[in-house]
């Protein structure tokens, strides 16, 4: 396979599976109603839809490392999106909700498999002088997914069957597959350790249970006192893994990489980062489609202009972390970050169209900076025979900030509202316009996590950086 080929293609390739994936996890919601009333079930019964994928992506997750490592990434990545793609089949004809949840937990299987076994083979054909540039490139679909699903999944239930709402990745997935056969990298590791069951239990058990609660957080399903025993089990789960991790000689998750101060701090402080981020595409509907009165598809386009300032920065990205390091970079775009949260809270139906416009360019702008910085920081100086396990941790971790930041989001908007009525315009917009401003604010102080960074820290990824 030619090399100069899989530098040329793999960064399109793993960027399209991502894609992929971003577009899936937005695409649904505005399709709810629809799938309820072709089914004959009530909204409310199609949580199950969305919360049996969150769980089976984050019981995947953590399995893929070990699974690139024994079986190769070309086979790994190959099934991944086979998988996935079939399975989008599999929603599409979908005539019940229990054959809607089936076809959705193998979804989130093949989802799990495809970032953390693409980043990883990112990682292992790139050298480090080129990784900024690859994973620059691979981000952008992450950032674009979640702004135009909302978009399409409210043009596709207004003109089309619901089905198309899963359709509509098949071809993408038909594509992946033909690119993959051509272009996608079979790494492995020569020495594959045993699979290490009790970790997996373990943390699995651990991580779906604290997914399925933050998921379903505020629904009312459970009471109070059912909702902290489990939060205090999963907790304990998590808390038996780490104490298993640290007598395995070879761990599900080696949690030594921490000790890697670059890797650590894109990592944790990347988490705390995204637990604000995660917030926003909760929150941002809302404020458009109640705030402003907009229907769904107009409010969808109201968030696009970020994906537009998220591309543009890929052109800069480079040039601003060989100018500043990742030091400075982080922690002042970690602040503006913040900022353009908080002005969110300026946004009412007498704003005009053009600050709006304006807050989204720069969110986007600044996000597209701060996750191309940690993504590609938390590389700088692992090894590459640790390349599978730091693509594990940083995926698991990731999936979880960002159930983290949608329940937290949904608390603080819960918690301002108090009594008010929900029917009450007015007070909605008010209690978002404060939950604008306690994450803004929160985002800000996580900036205080890339103090610990030395000034030179990541020089090896950014200094040399060049185009890919």
């Amino acid at each position: 396979m030619d090399n100069q080929a899989i530098r040329r293609y793999l960064p399109w390739l793993v960027a399209l599976a991502l894609f992929m994936e971003n577009l899936n996890t937005t695409i649904l919601n505005t399709a709810v109603p629809a799938i309820a009333h072709s089914l004959n079930v009530t909204p409310l019964s199609l949580k199950a839809v969305v919360s049996s994928y969150v769980l089976s992506l984050a019981v995947g997750i953590p399995v893929s490392g070990w699974m690139a490592d024994r079986f190769g990434t070309r086979r790994v990545f190959g099934s991944a999106v086979a998988i996935f793609t079939f399975s989008c089949l599999l929603c599409a004809m979908a005539s019940s909700v229990p054959m809607l949840v089936a076809a959705r937990i193998l979804q989130g299987i093949g989802a799990a498999m495809m970032l953390p076994v693409g980043r990883l083979a990112i990682v292992r054909t790139f050298p480090k002088s080129e990784l900024l540039a690859a994973m620059n490139f691979v981000i952008i679909p992450a950032l674009i997914g979640p702004l135009l699903g909302p978009t399409i999944g409210g043009l596709i239930v207004h003109w089309l069957p619901w089905q198309f709402i899963f359709l509509v990745n098949v071809p993408i997935g038909i594509i992946a597959l033909w690119m993959i056969v051509r272009h996608m990298p079979d790494y492995r590791s020569e020495h594959a350790s045993r699979l290490d069951v009790i970790g997996l239990v373990l943390f699995g058990s651990g991580i779906a249970l604290l997914s399925w609660i933050l998921e379903i957080f505020g629904e009312h399903y459970l009471d109070a006192t059912s909702l902290g025993v489990l939060f205090v089990l999963s907790l304990s789960l998590l808390a038996a893994y780490a104490w298993h991790a640290r007598h395995h000689l070879t761990p599900l998750l080696q949690l030594g990489l921490f000790r890697i101060r670059t890797f650590r701090v894109a990592v944790a402080g990347g988490f705390l980062t995204r637990f604000g981020l995660g917030g926003m595409p909760f929150l941002l509907p809302l404020l458009y489609q109640i705030g402003l009165g907009l229907p769904a598809w107009q409010a969808g386009l109201l968030m696009m202009p970020s994906a537009a300032a998220a591309m543009f920065m890929k052109v800069i990205s480079i040039r601003v972390l060989r100018t500043f390091g990742y030091r400075k970079v982080l922690i002042v775009n970690t602040v503006m970050i913040g900022l353009t949260i908080s002005l969110y809270a300026t946004v009412n139906d007498g704003t005009a169209i053009g600050w709006i416009v304006a807050i989204s360019l720069a969110q986007g702008f600044f996000n597209s900076l701060q996750f191309s910085s940690m993504n590609s920081m938390a590389y700088a100086d692992v090894a590459a025979e640790q390349a599978s396990m730091a693509s594990t941790i940083a995926s698991s971790l990731q999936q979880l900030s960002v159930s983290f930041g949608l329940a937290f989001a949904s608390i603080l908007a819960g918690w301002y509202l108090g009594d008010l009525p929900q029917s009450d315009r007015v007070a909605i917009t008010g209690a978002l316009h404060h939950a604008f401003l306690t994450l803004g604010g929160l985002t800000i102080l996580s900036s205080l996590s890339f103090w610990s960074l030395k000034k030179h820290d990541g020089d090896n990824v950014s200094r040399g950086a060049v185009d890919t």
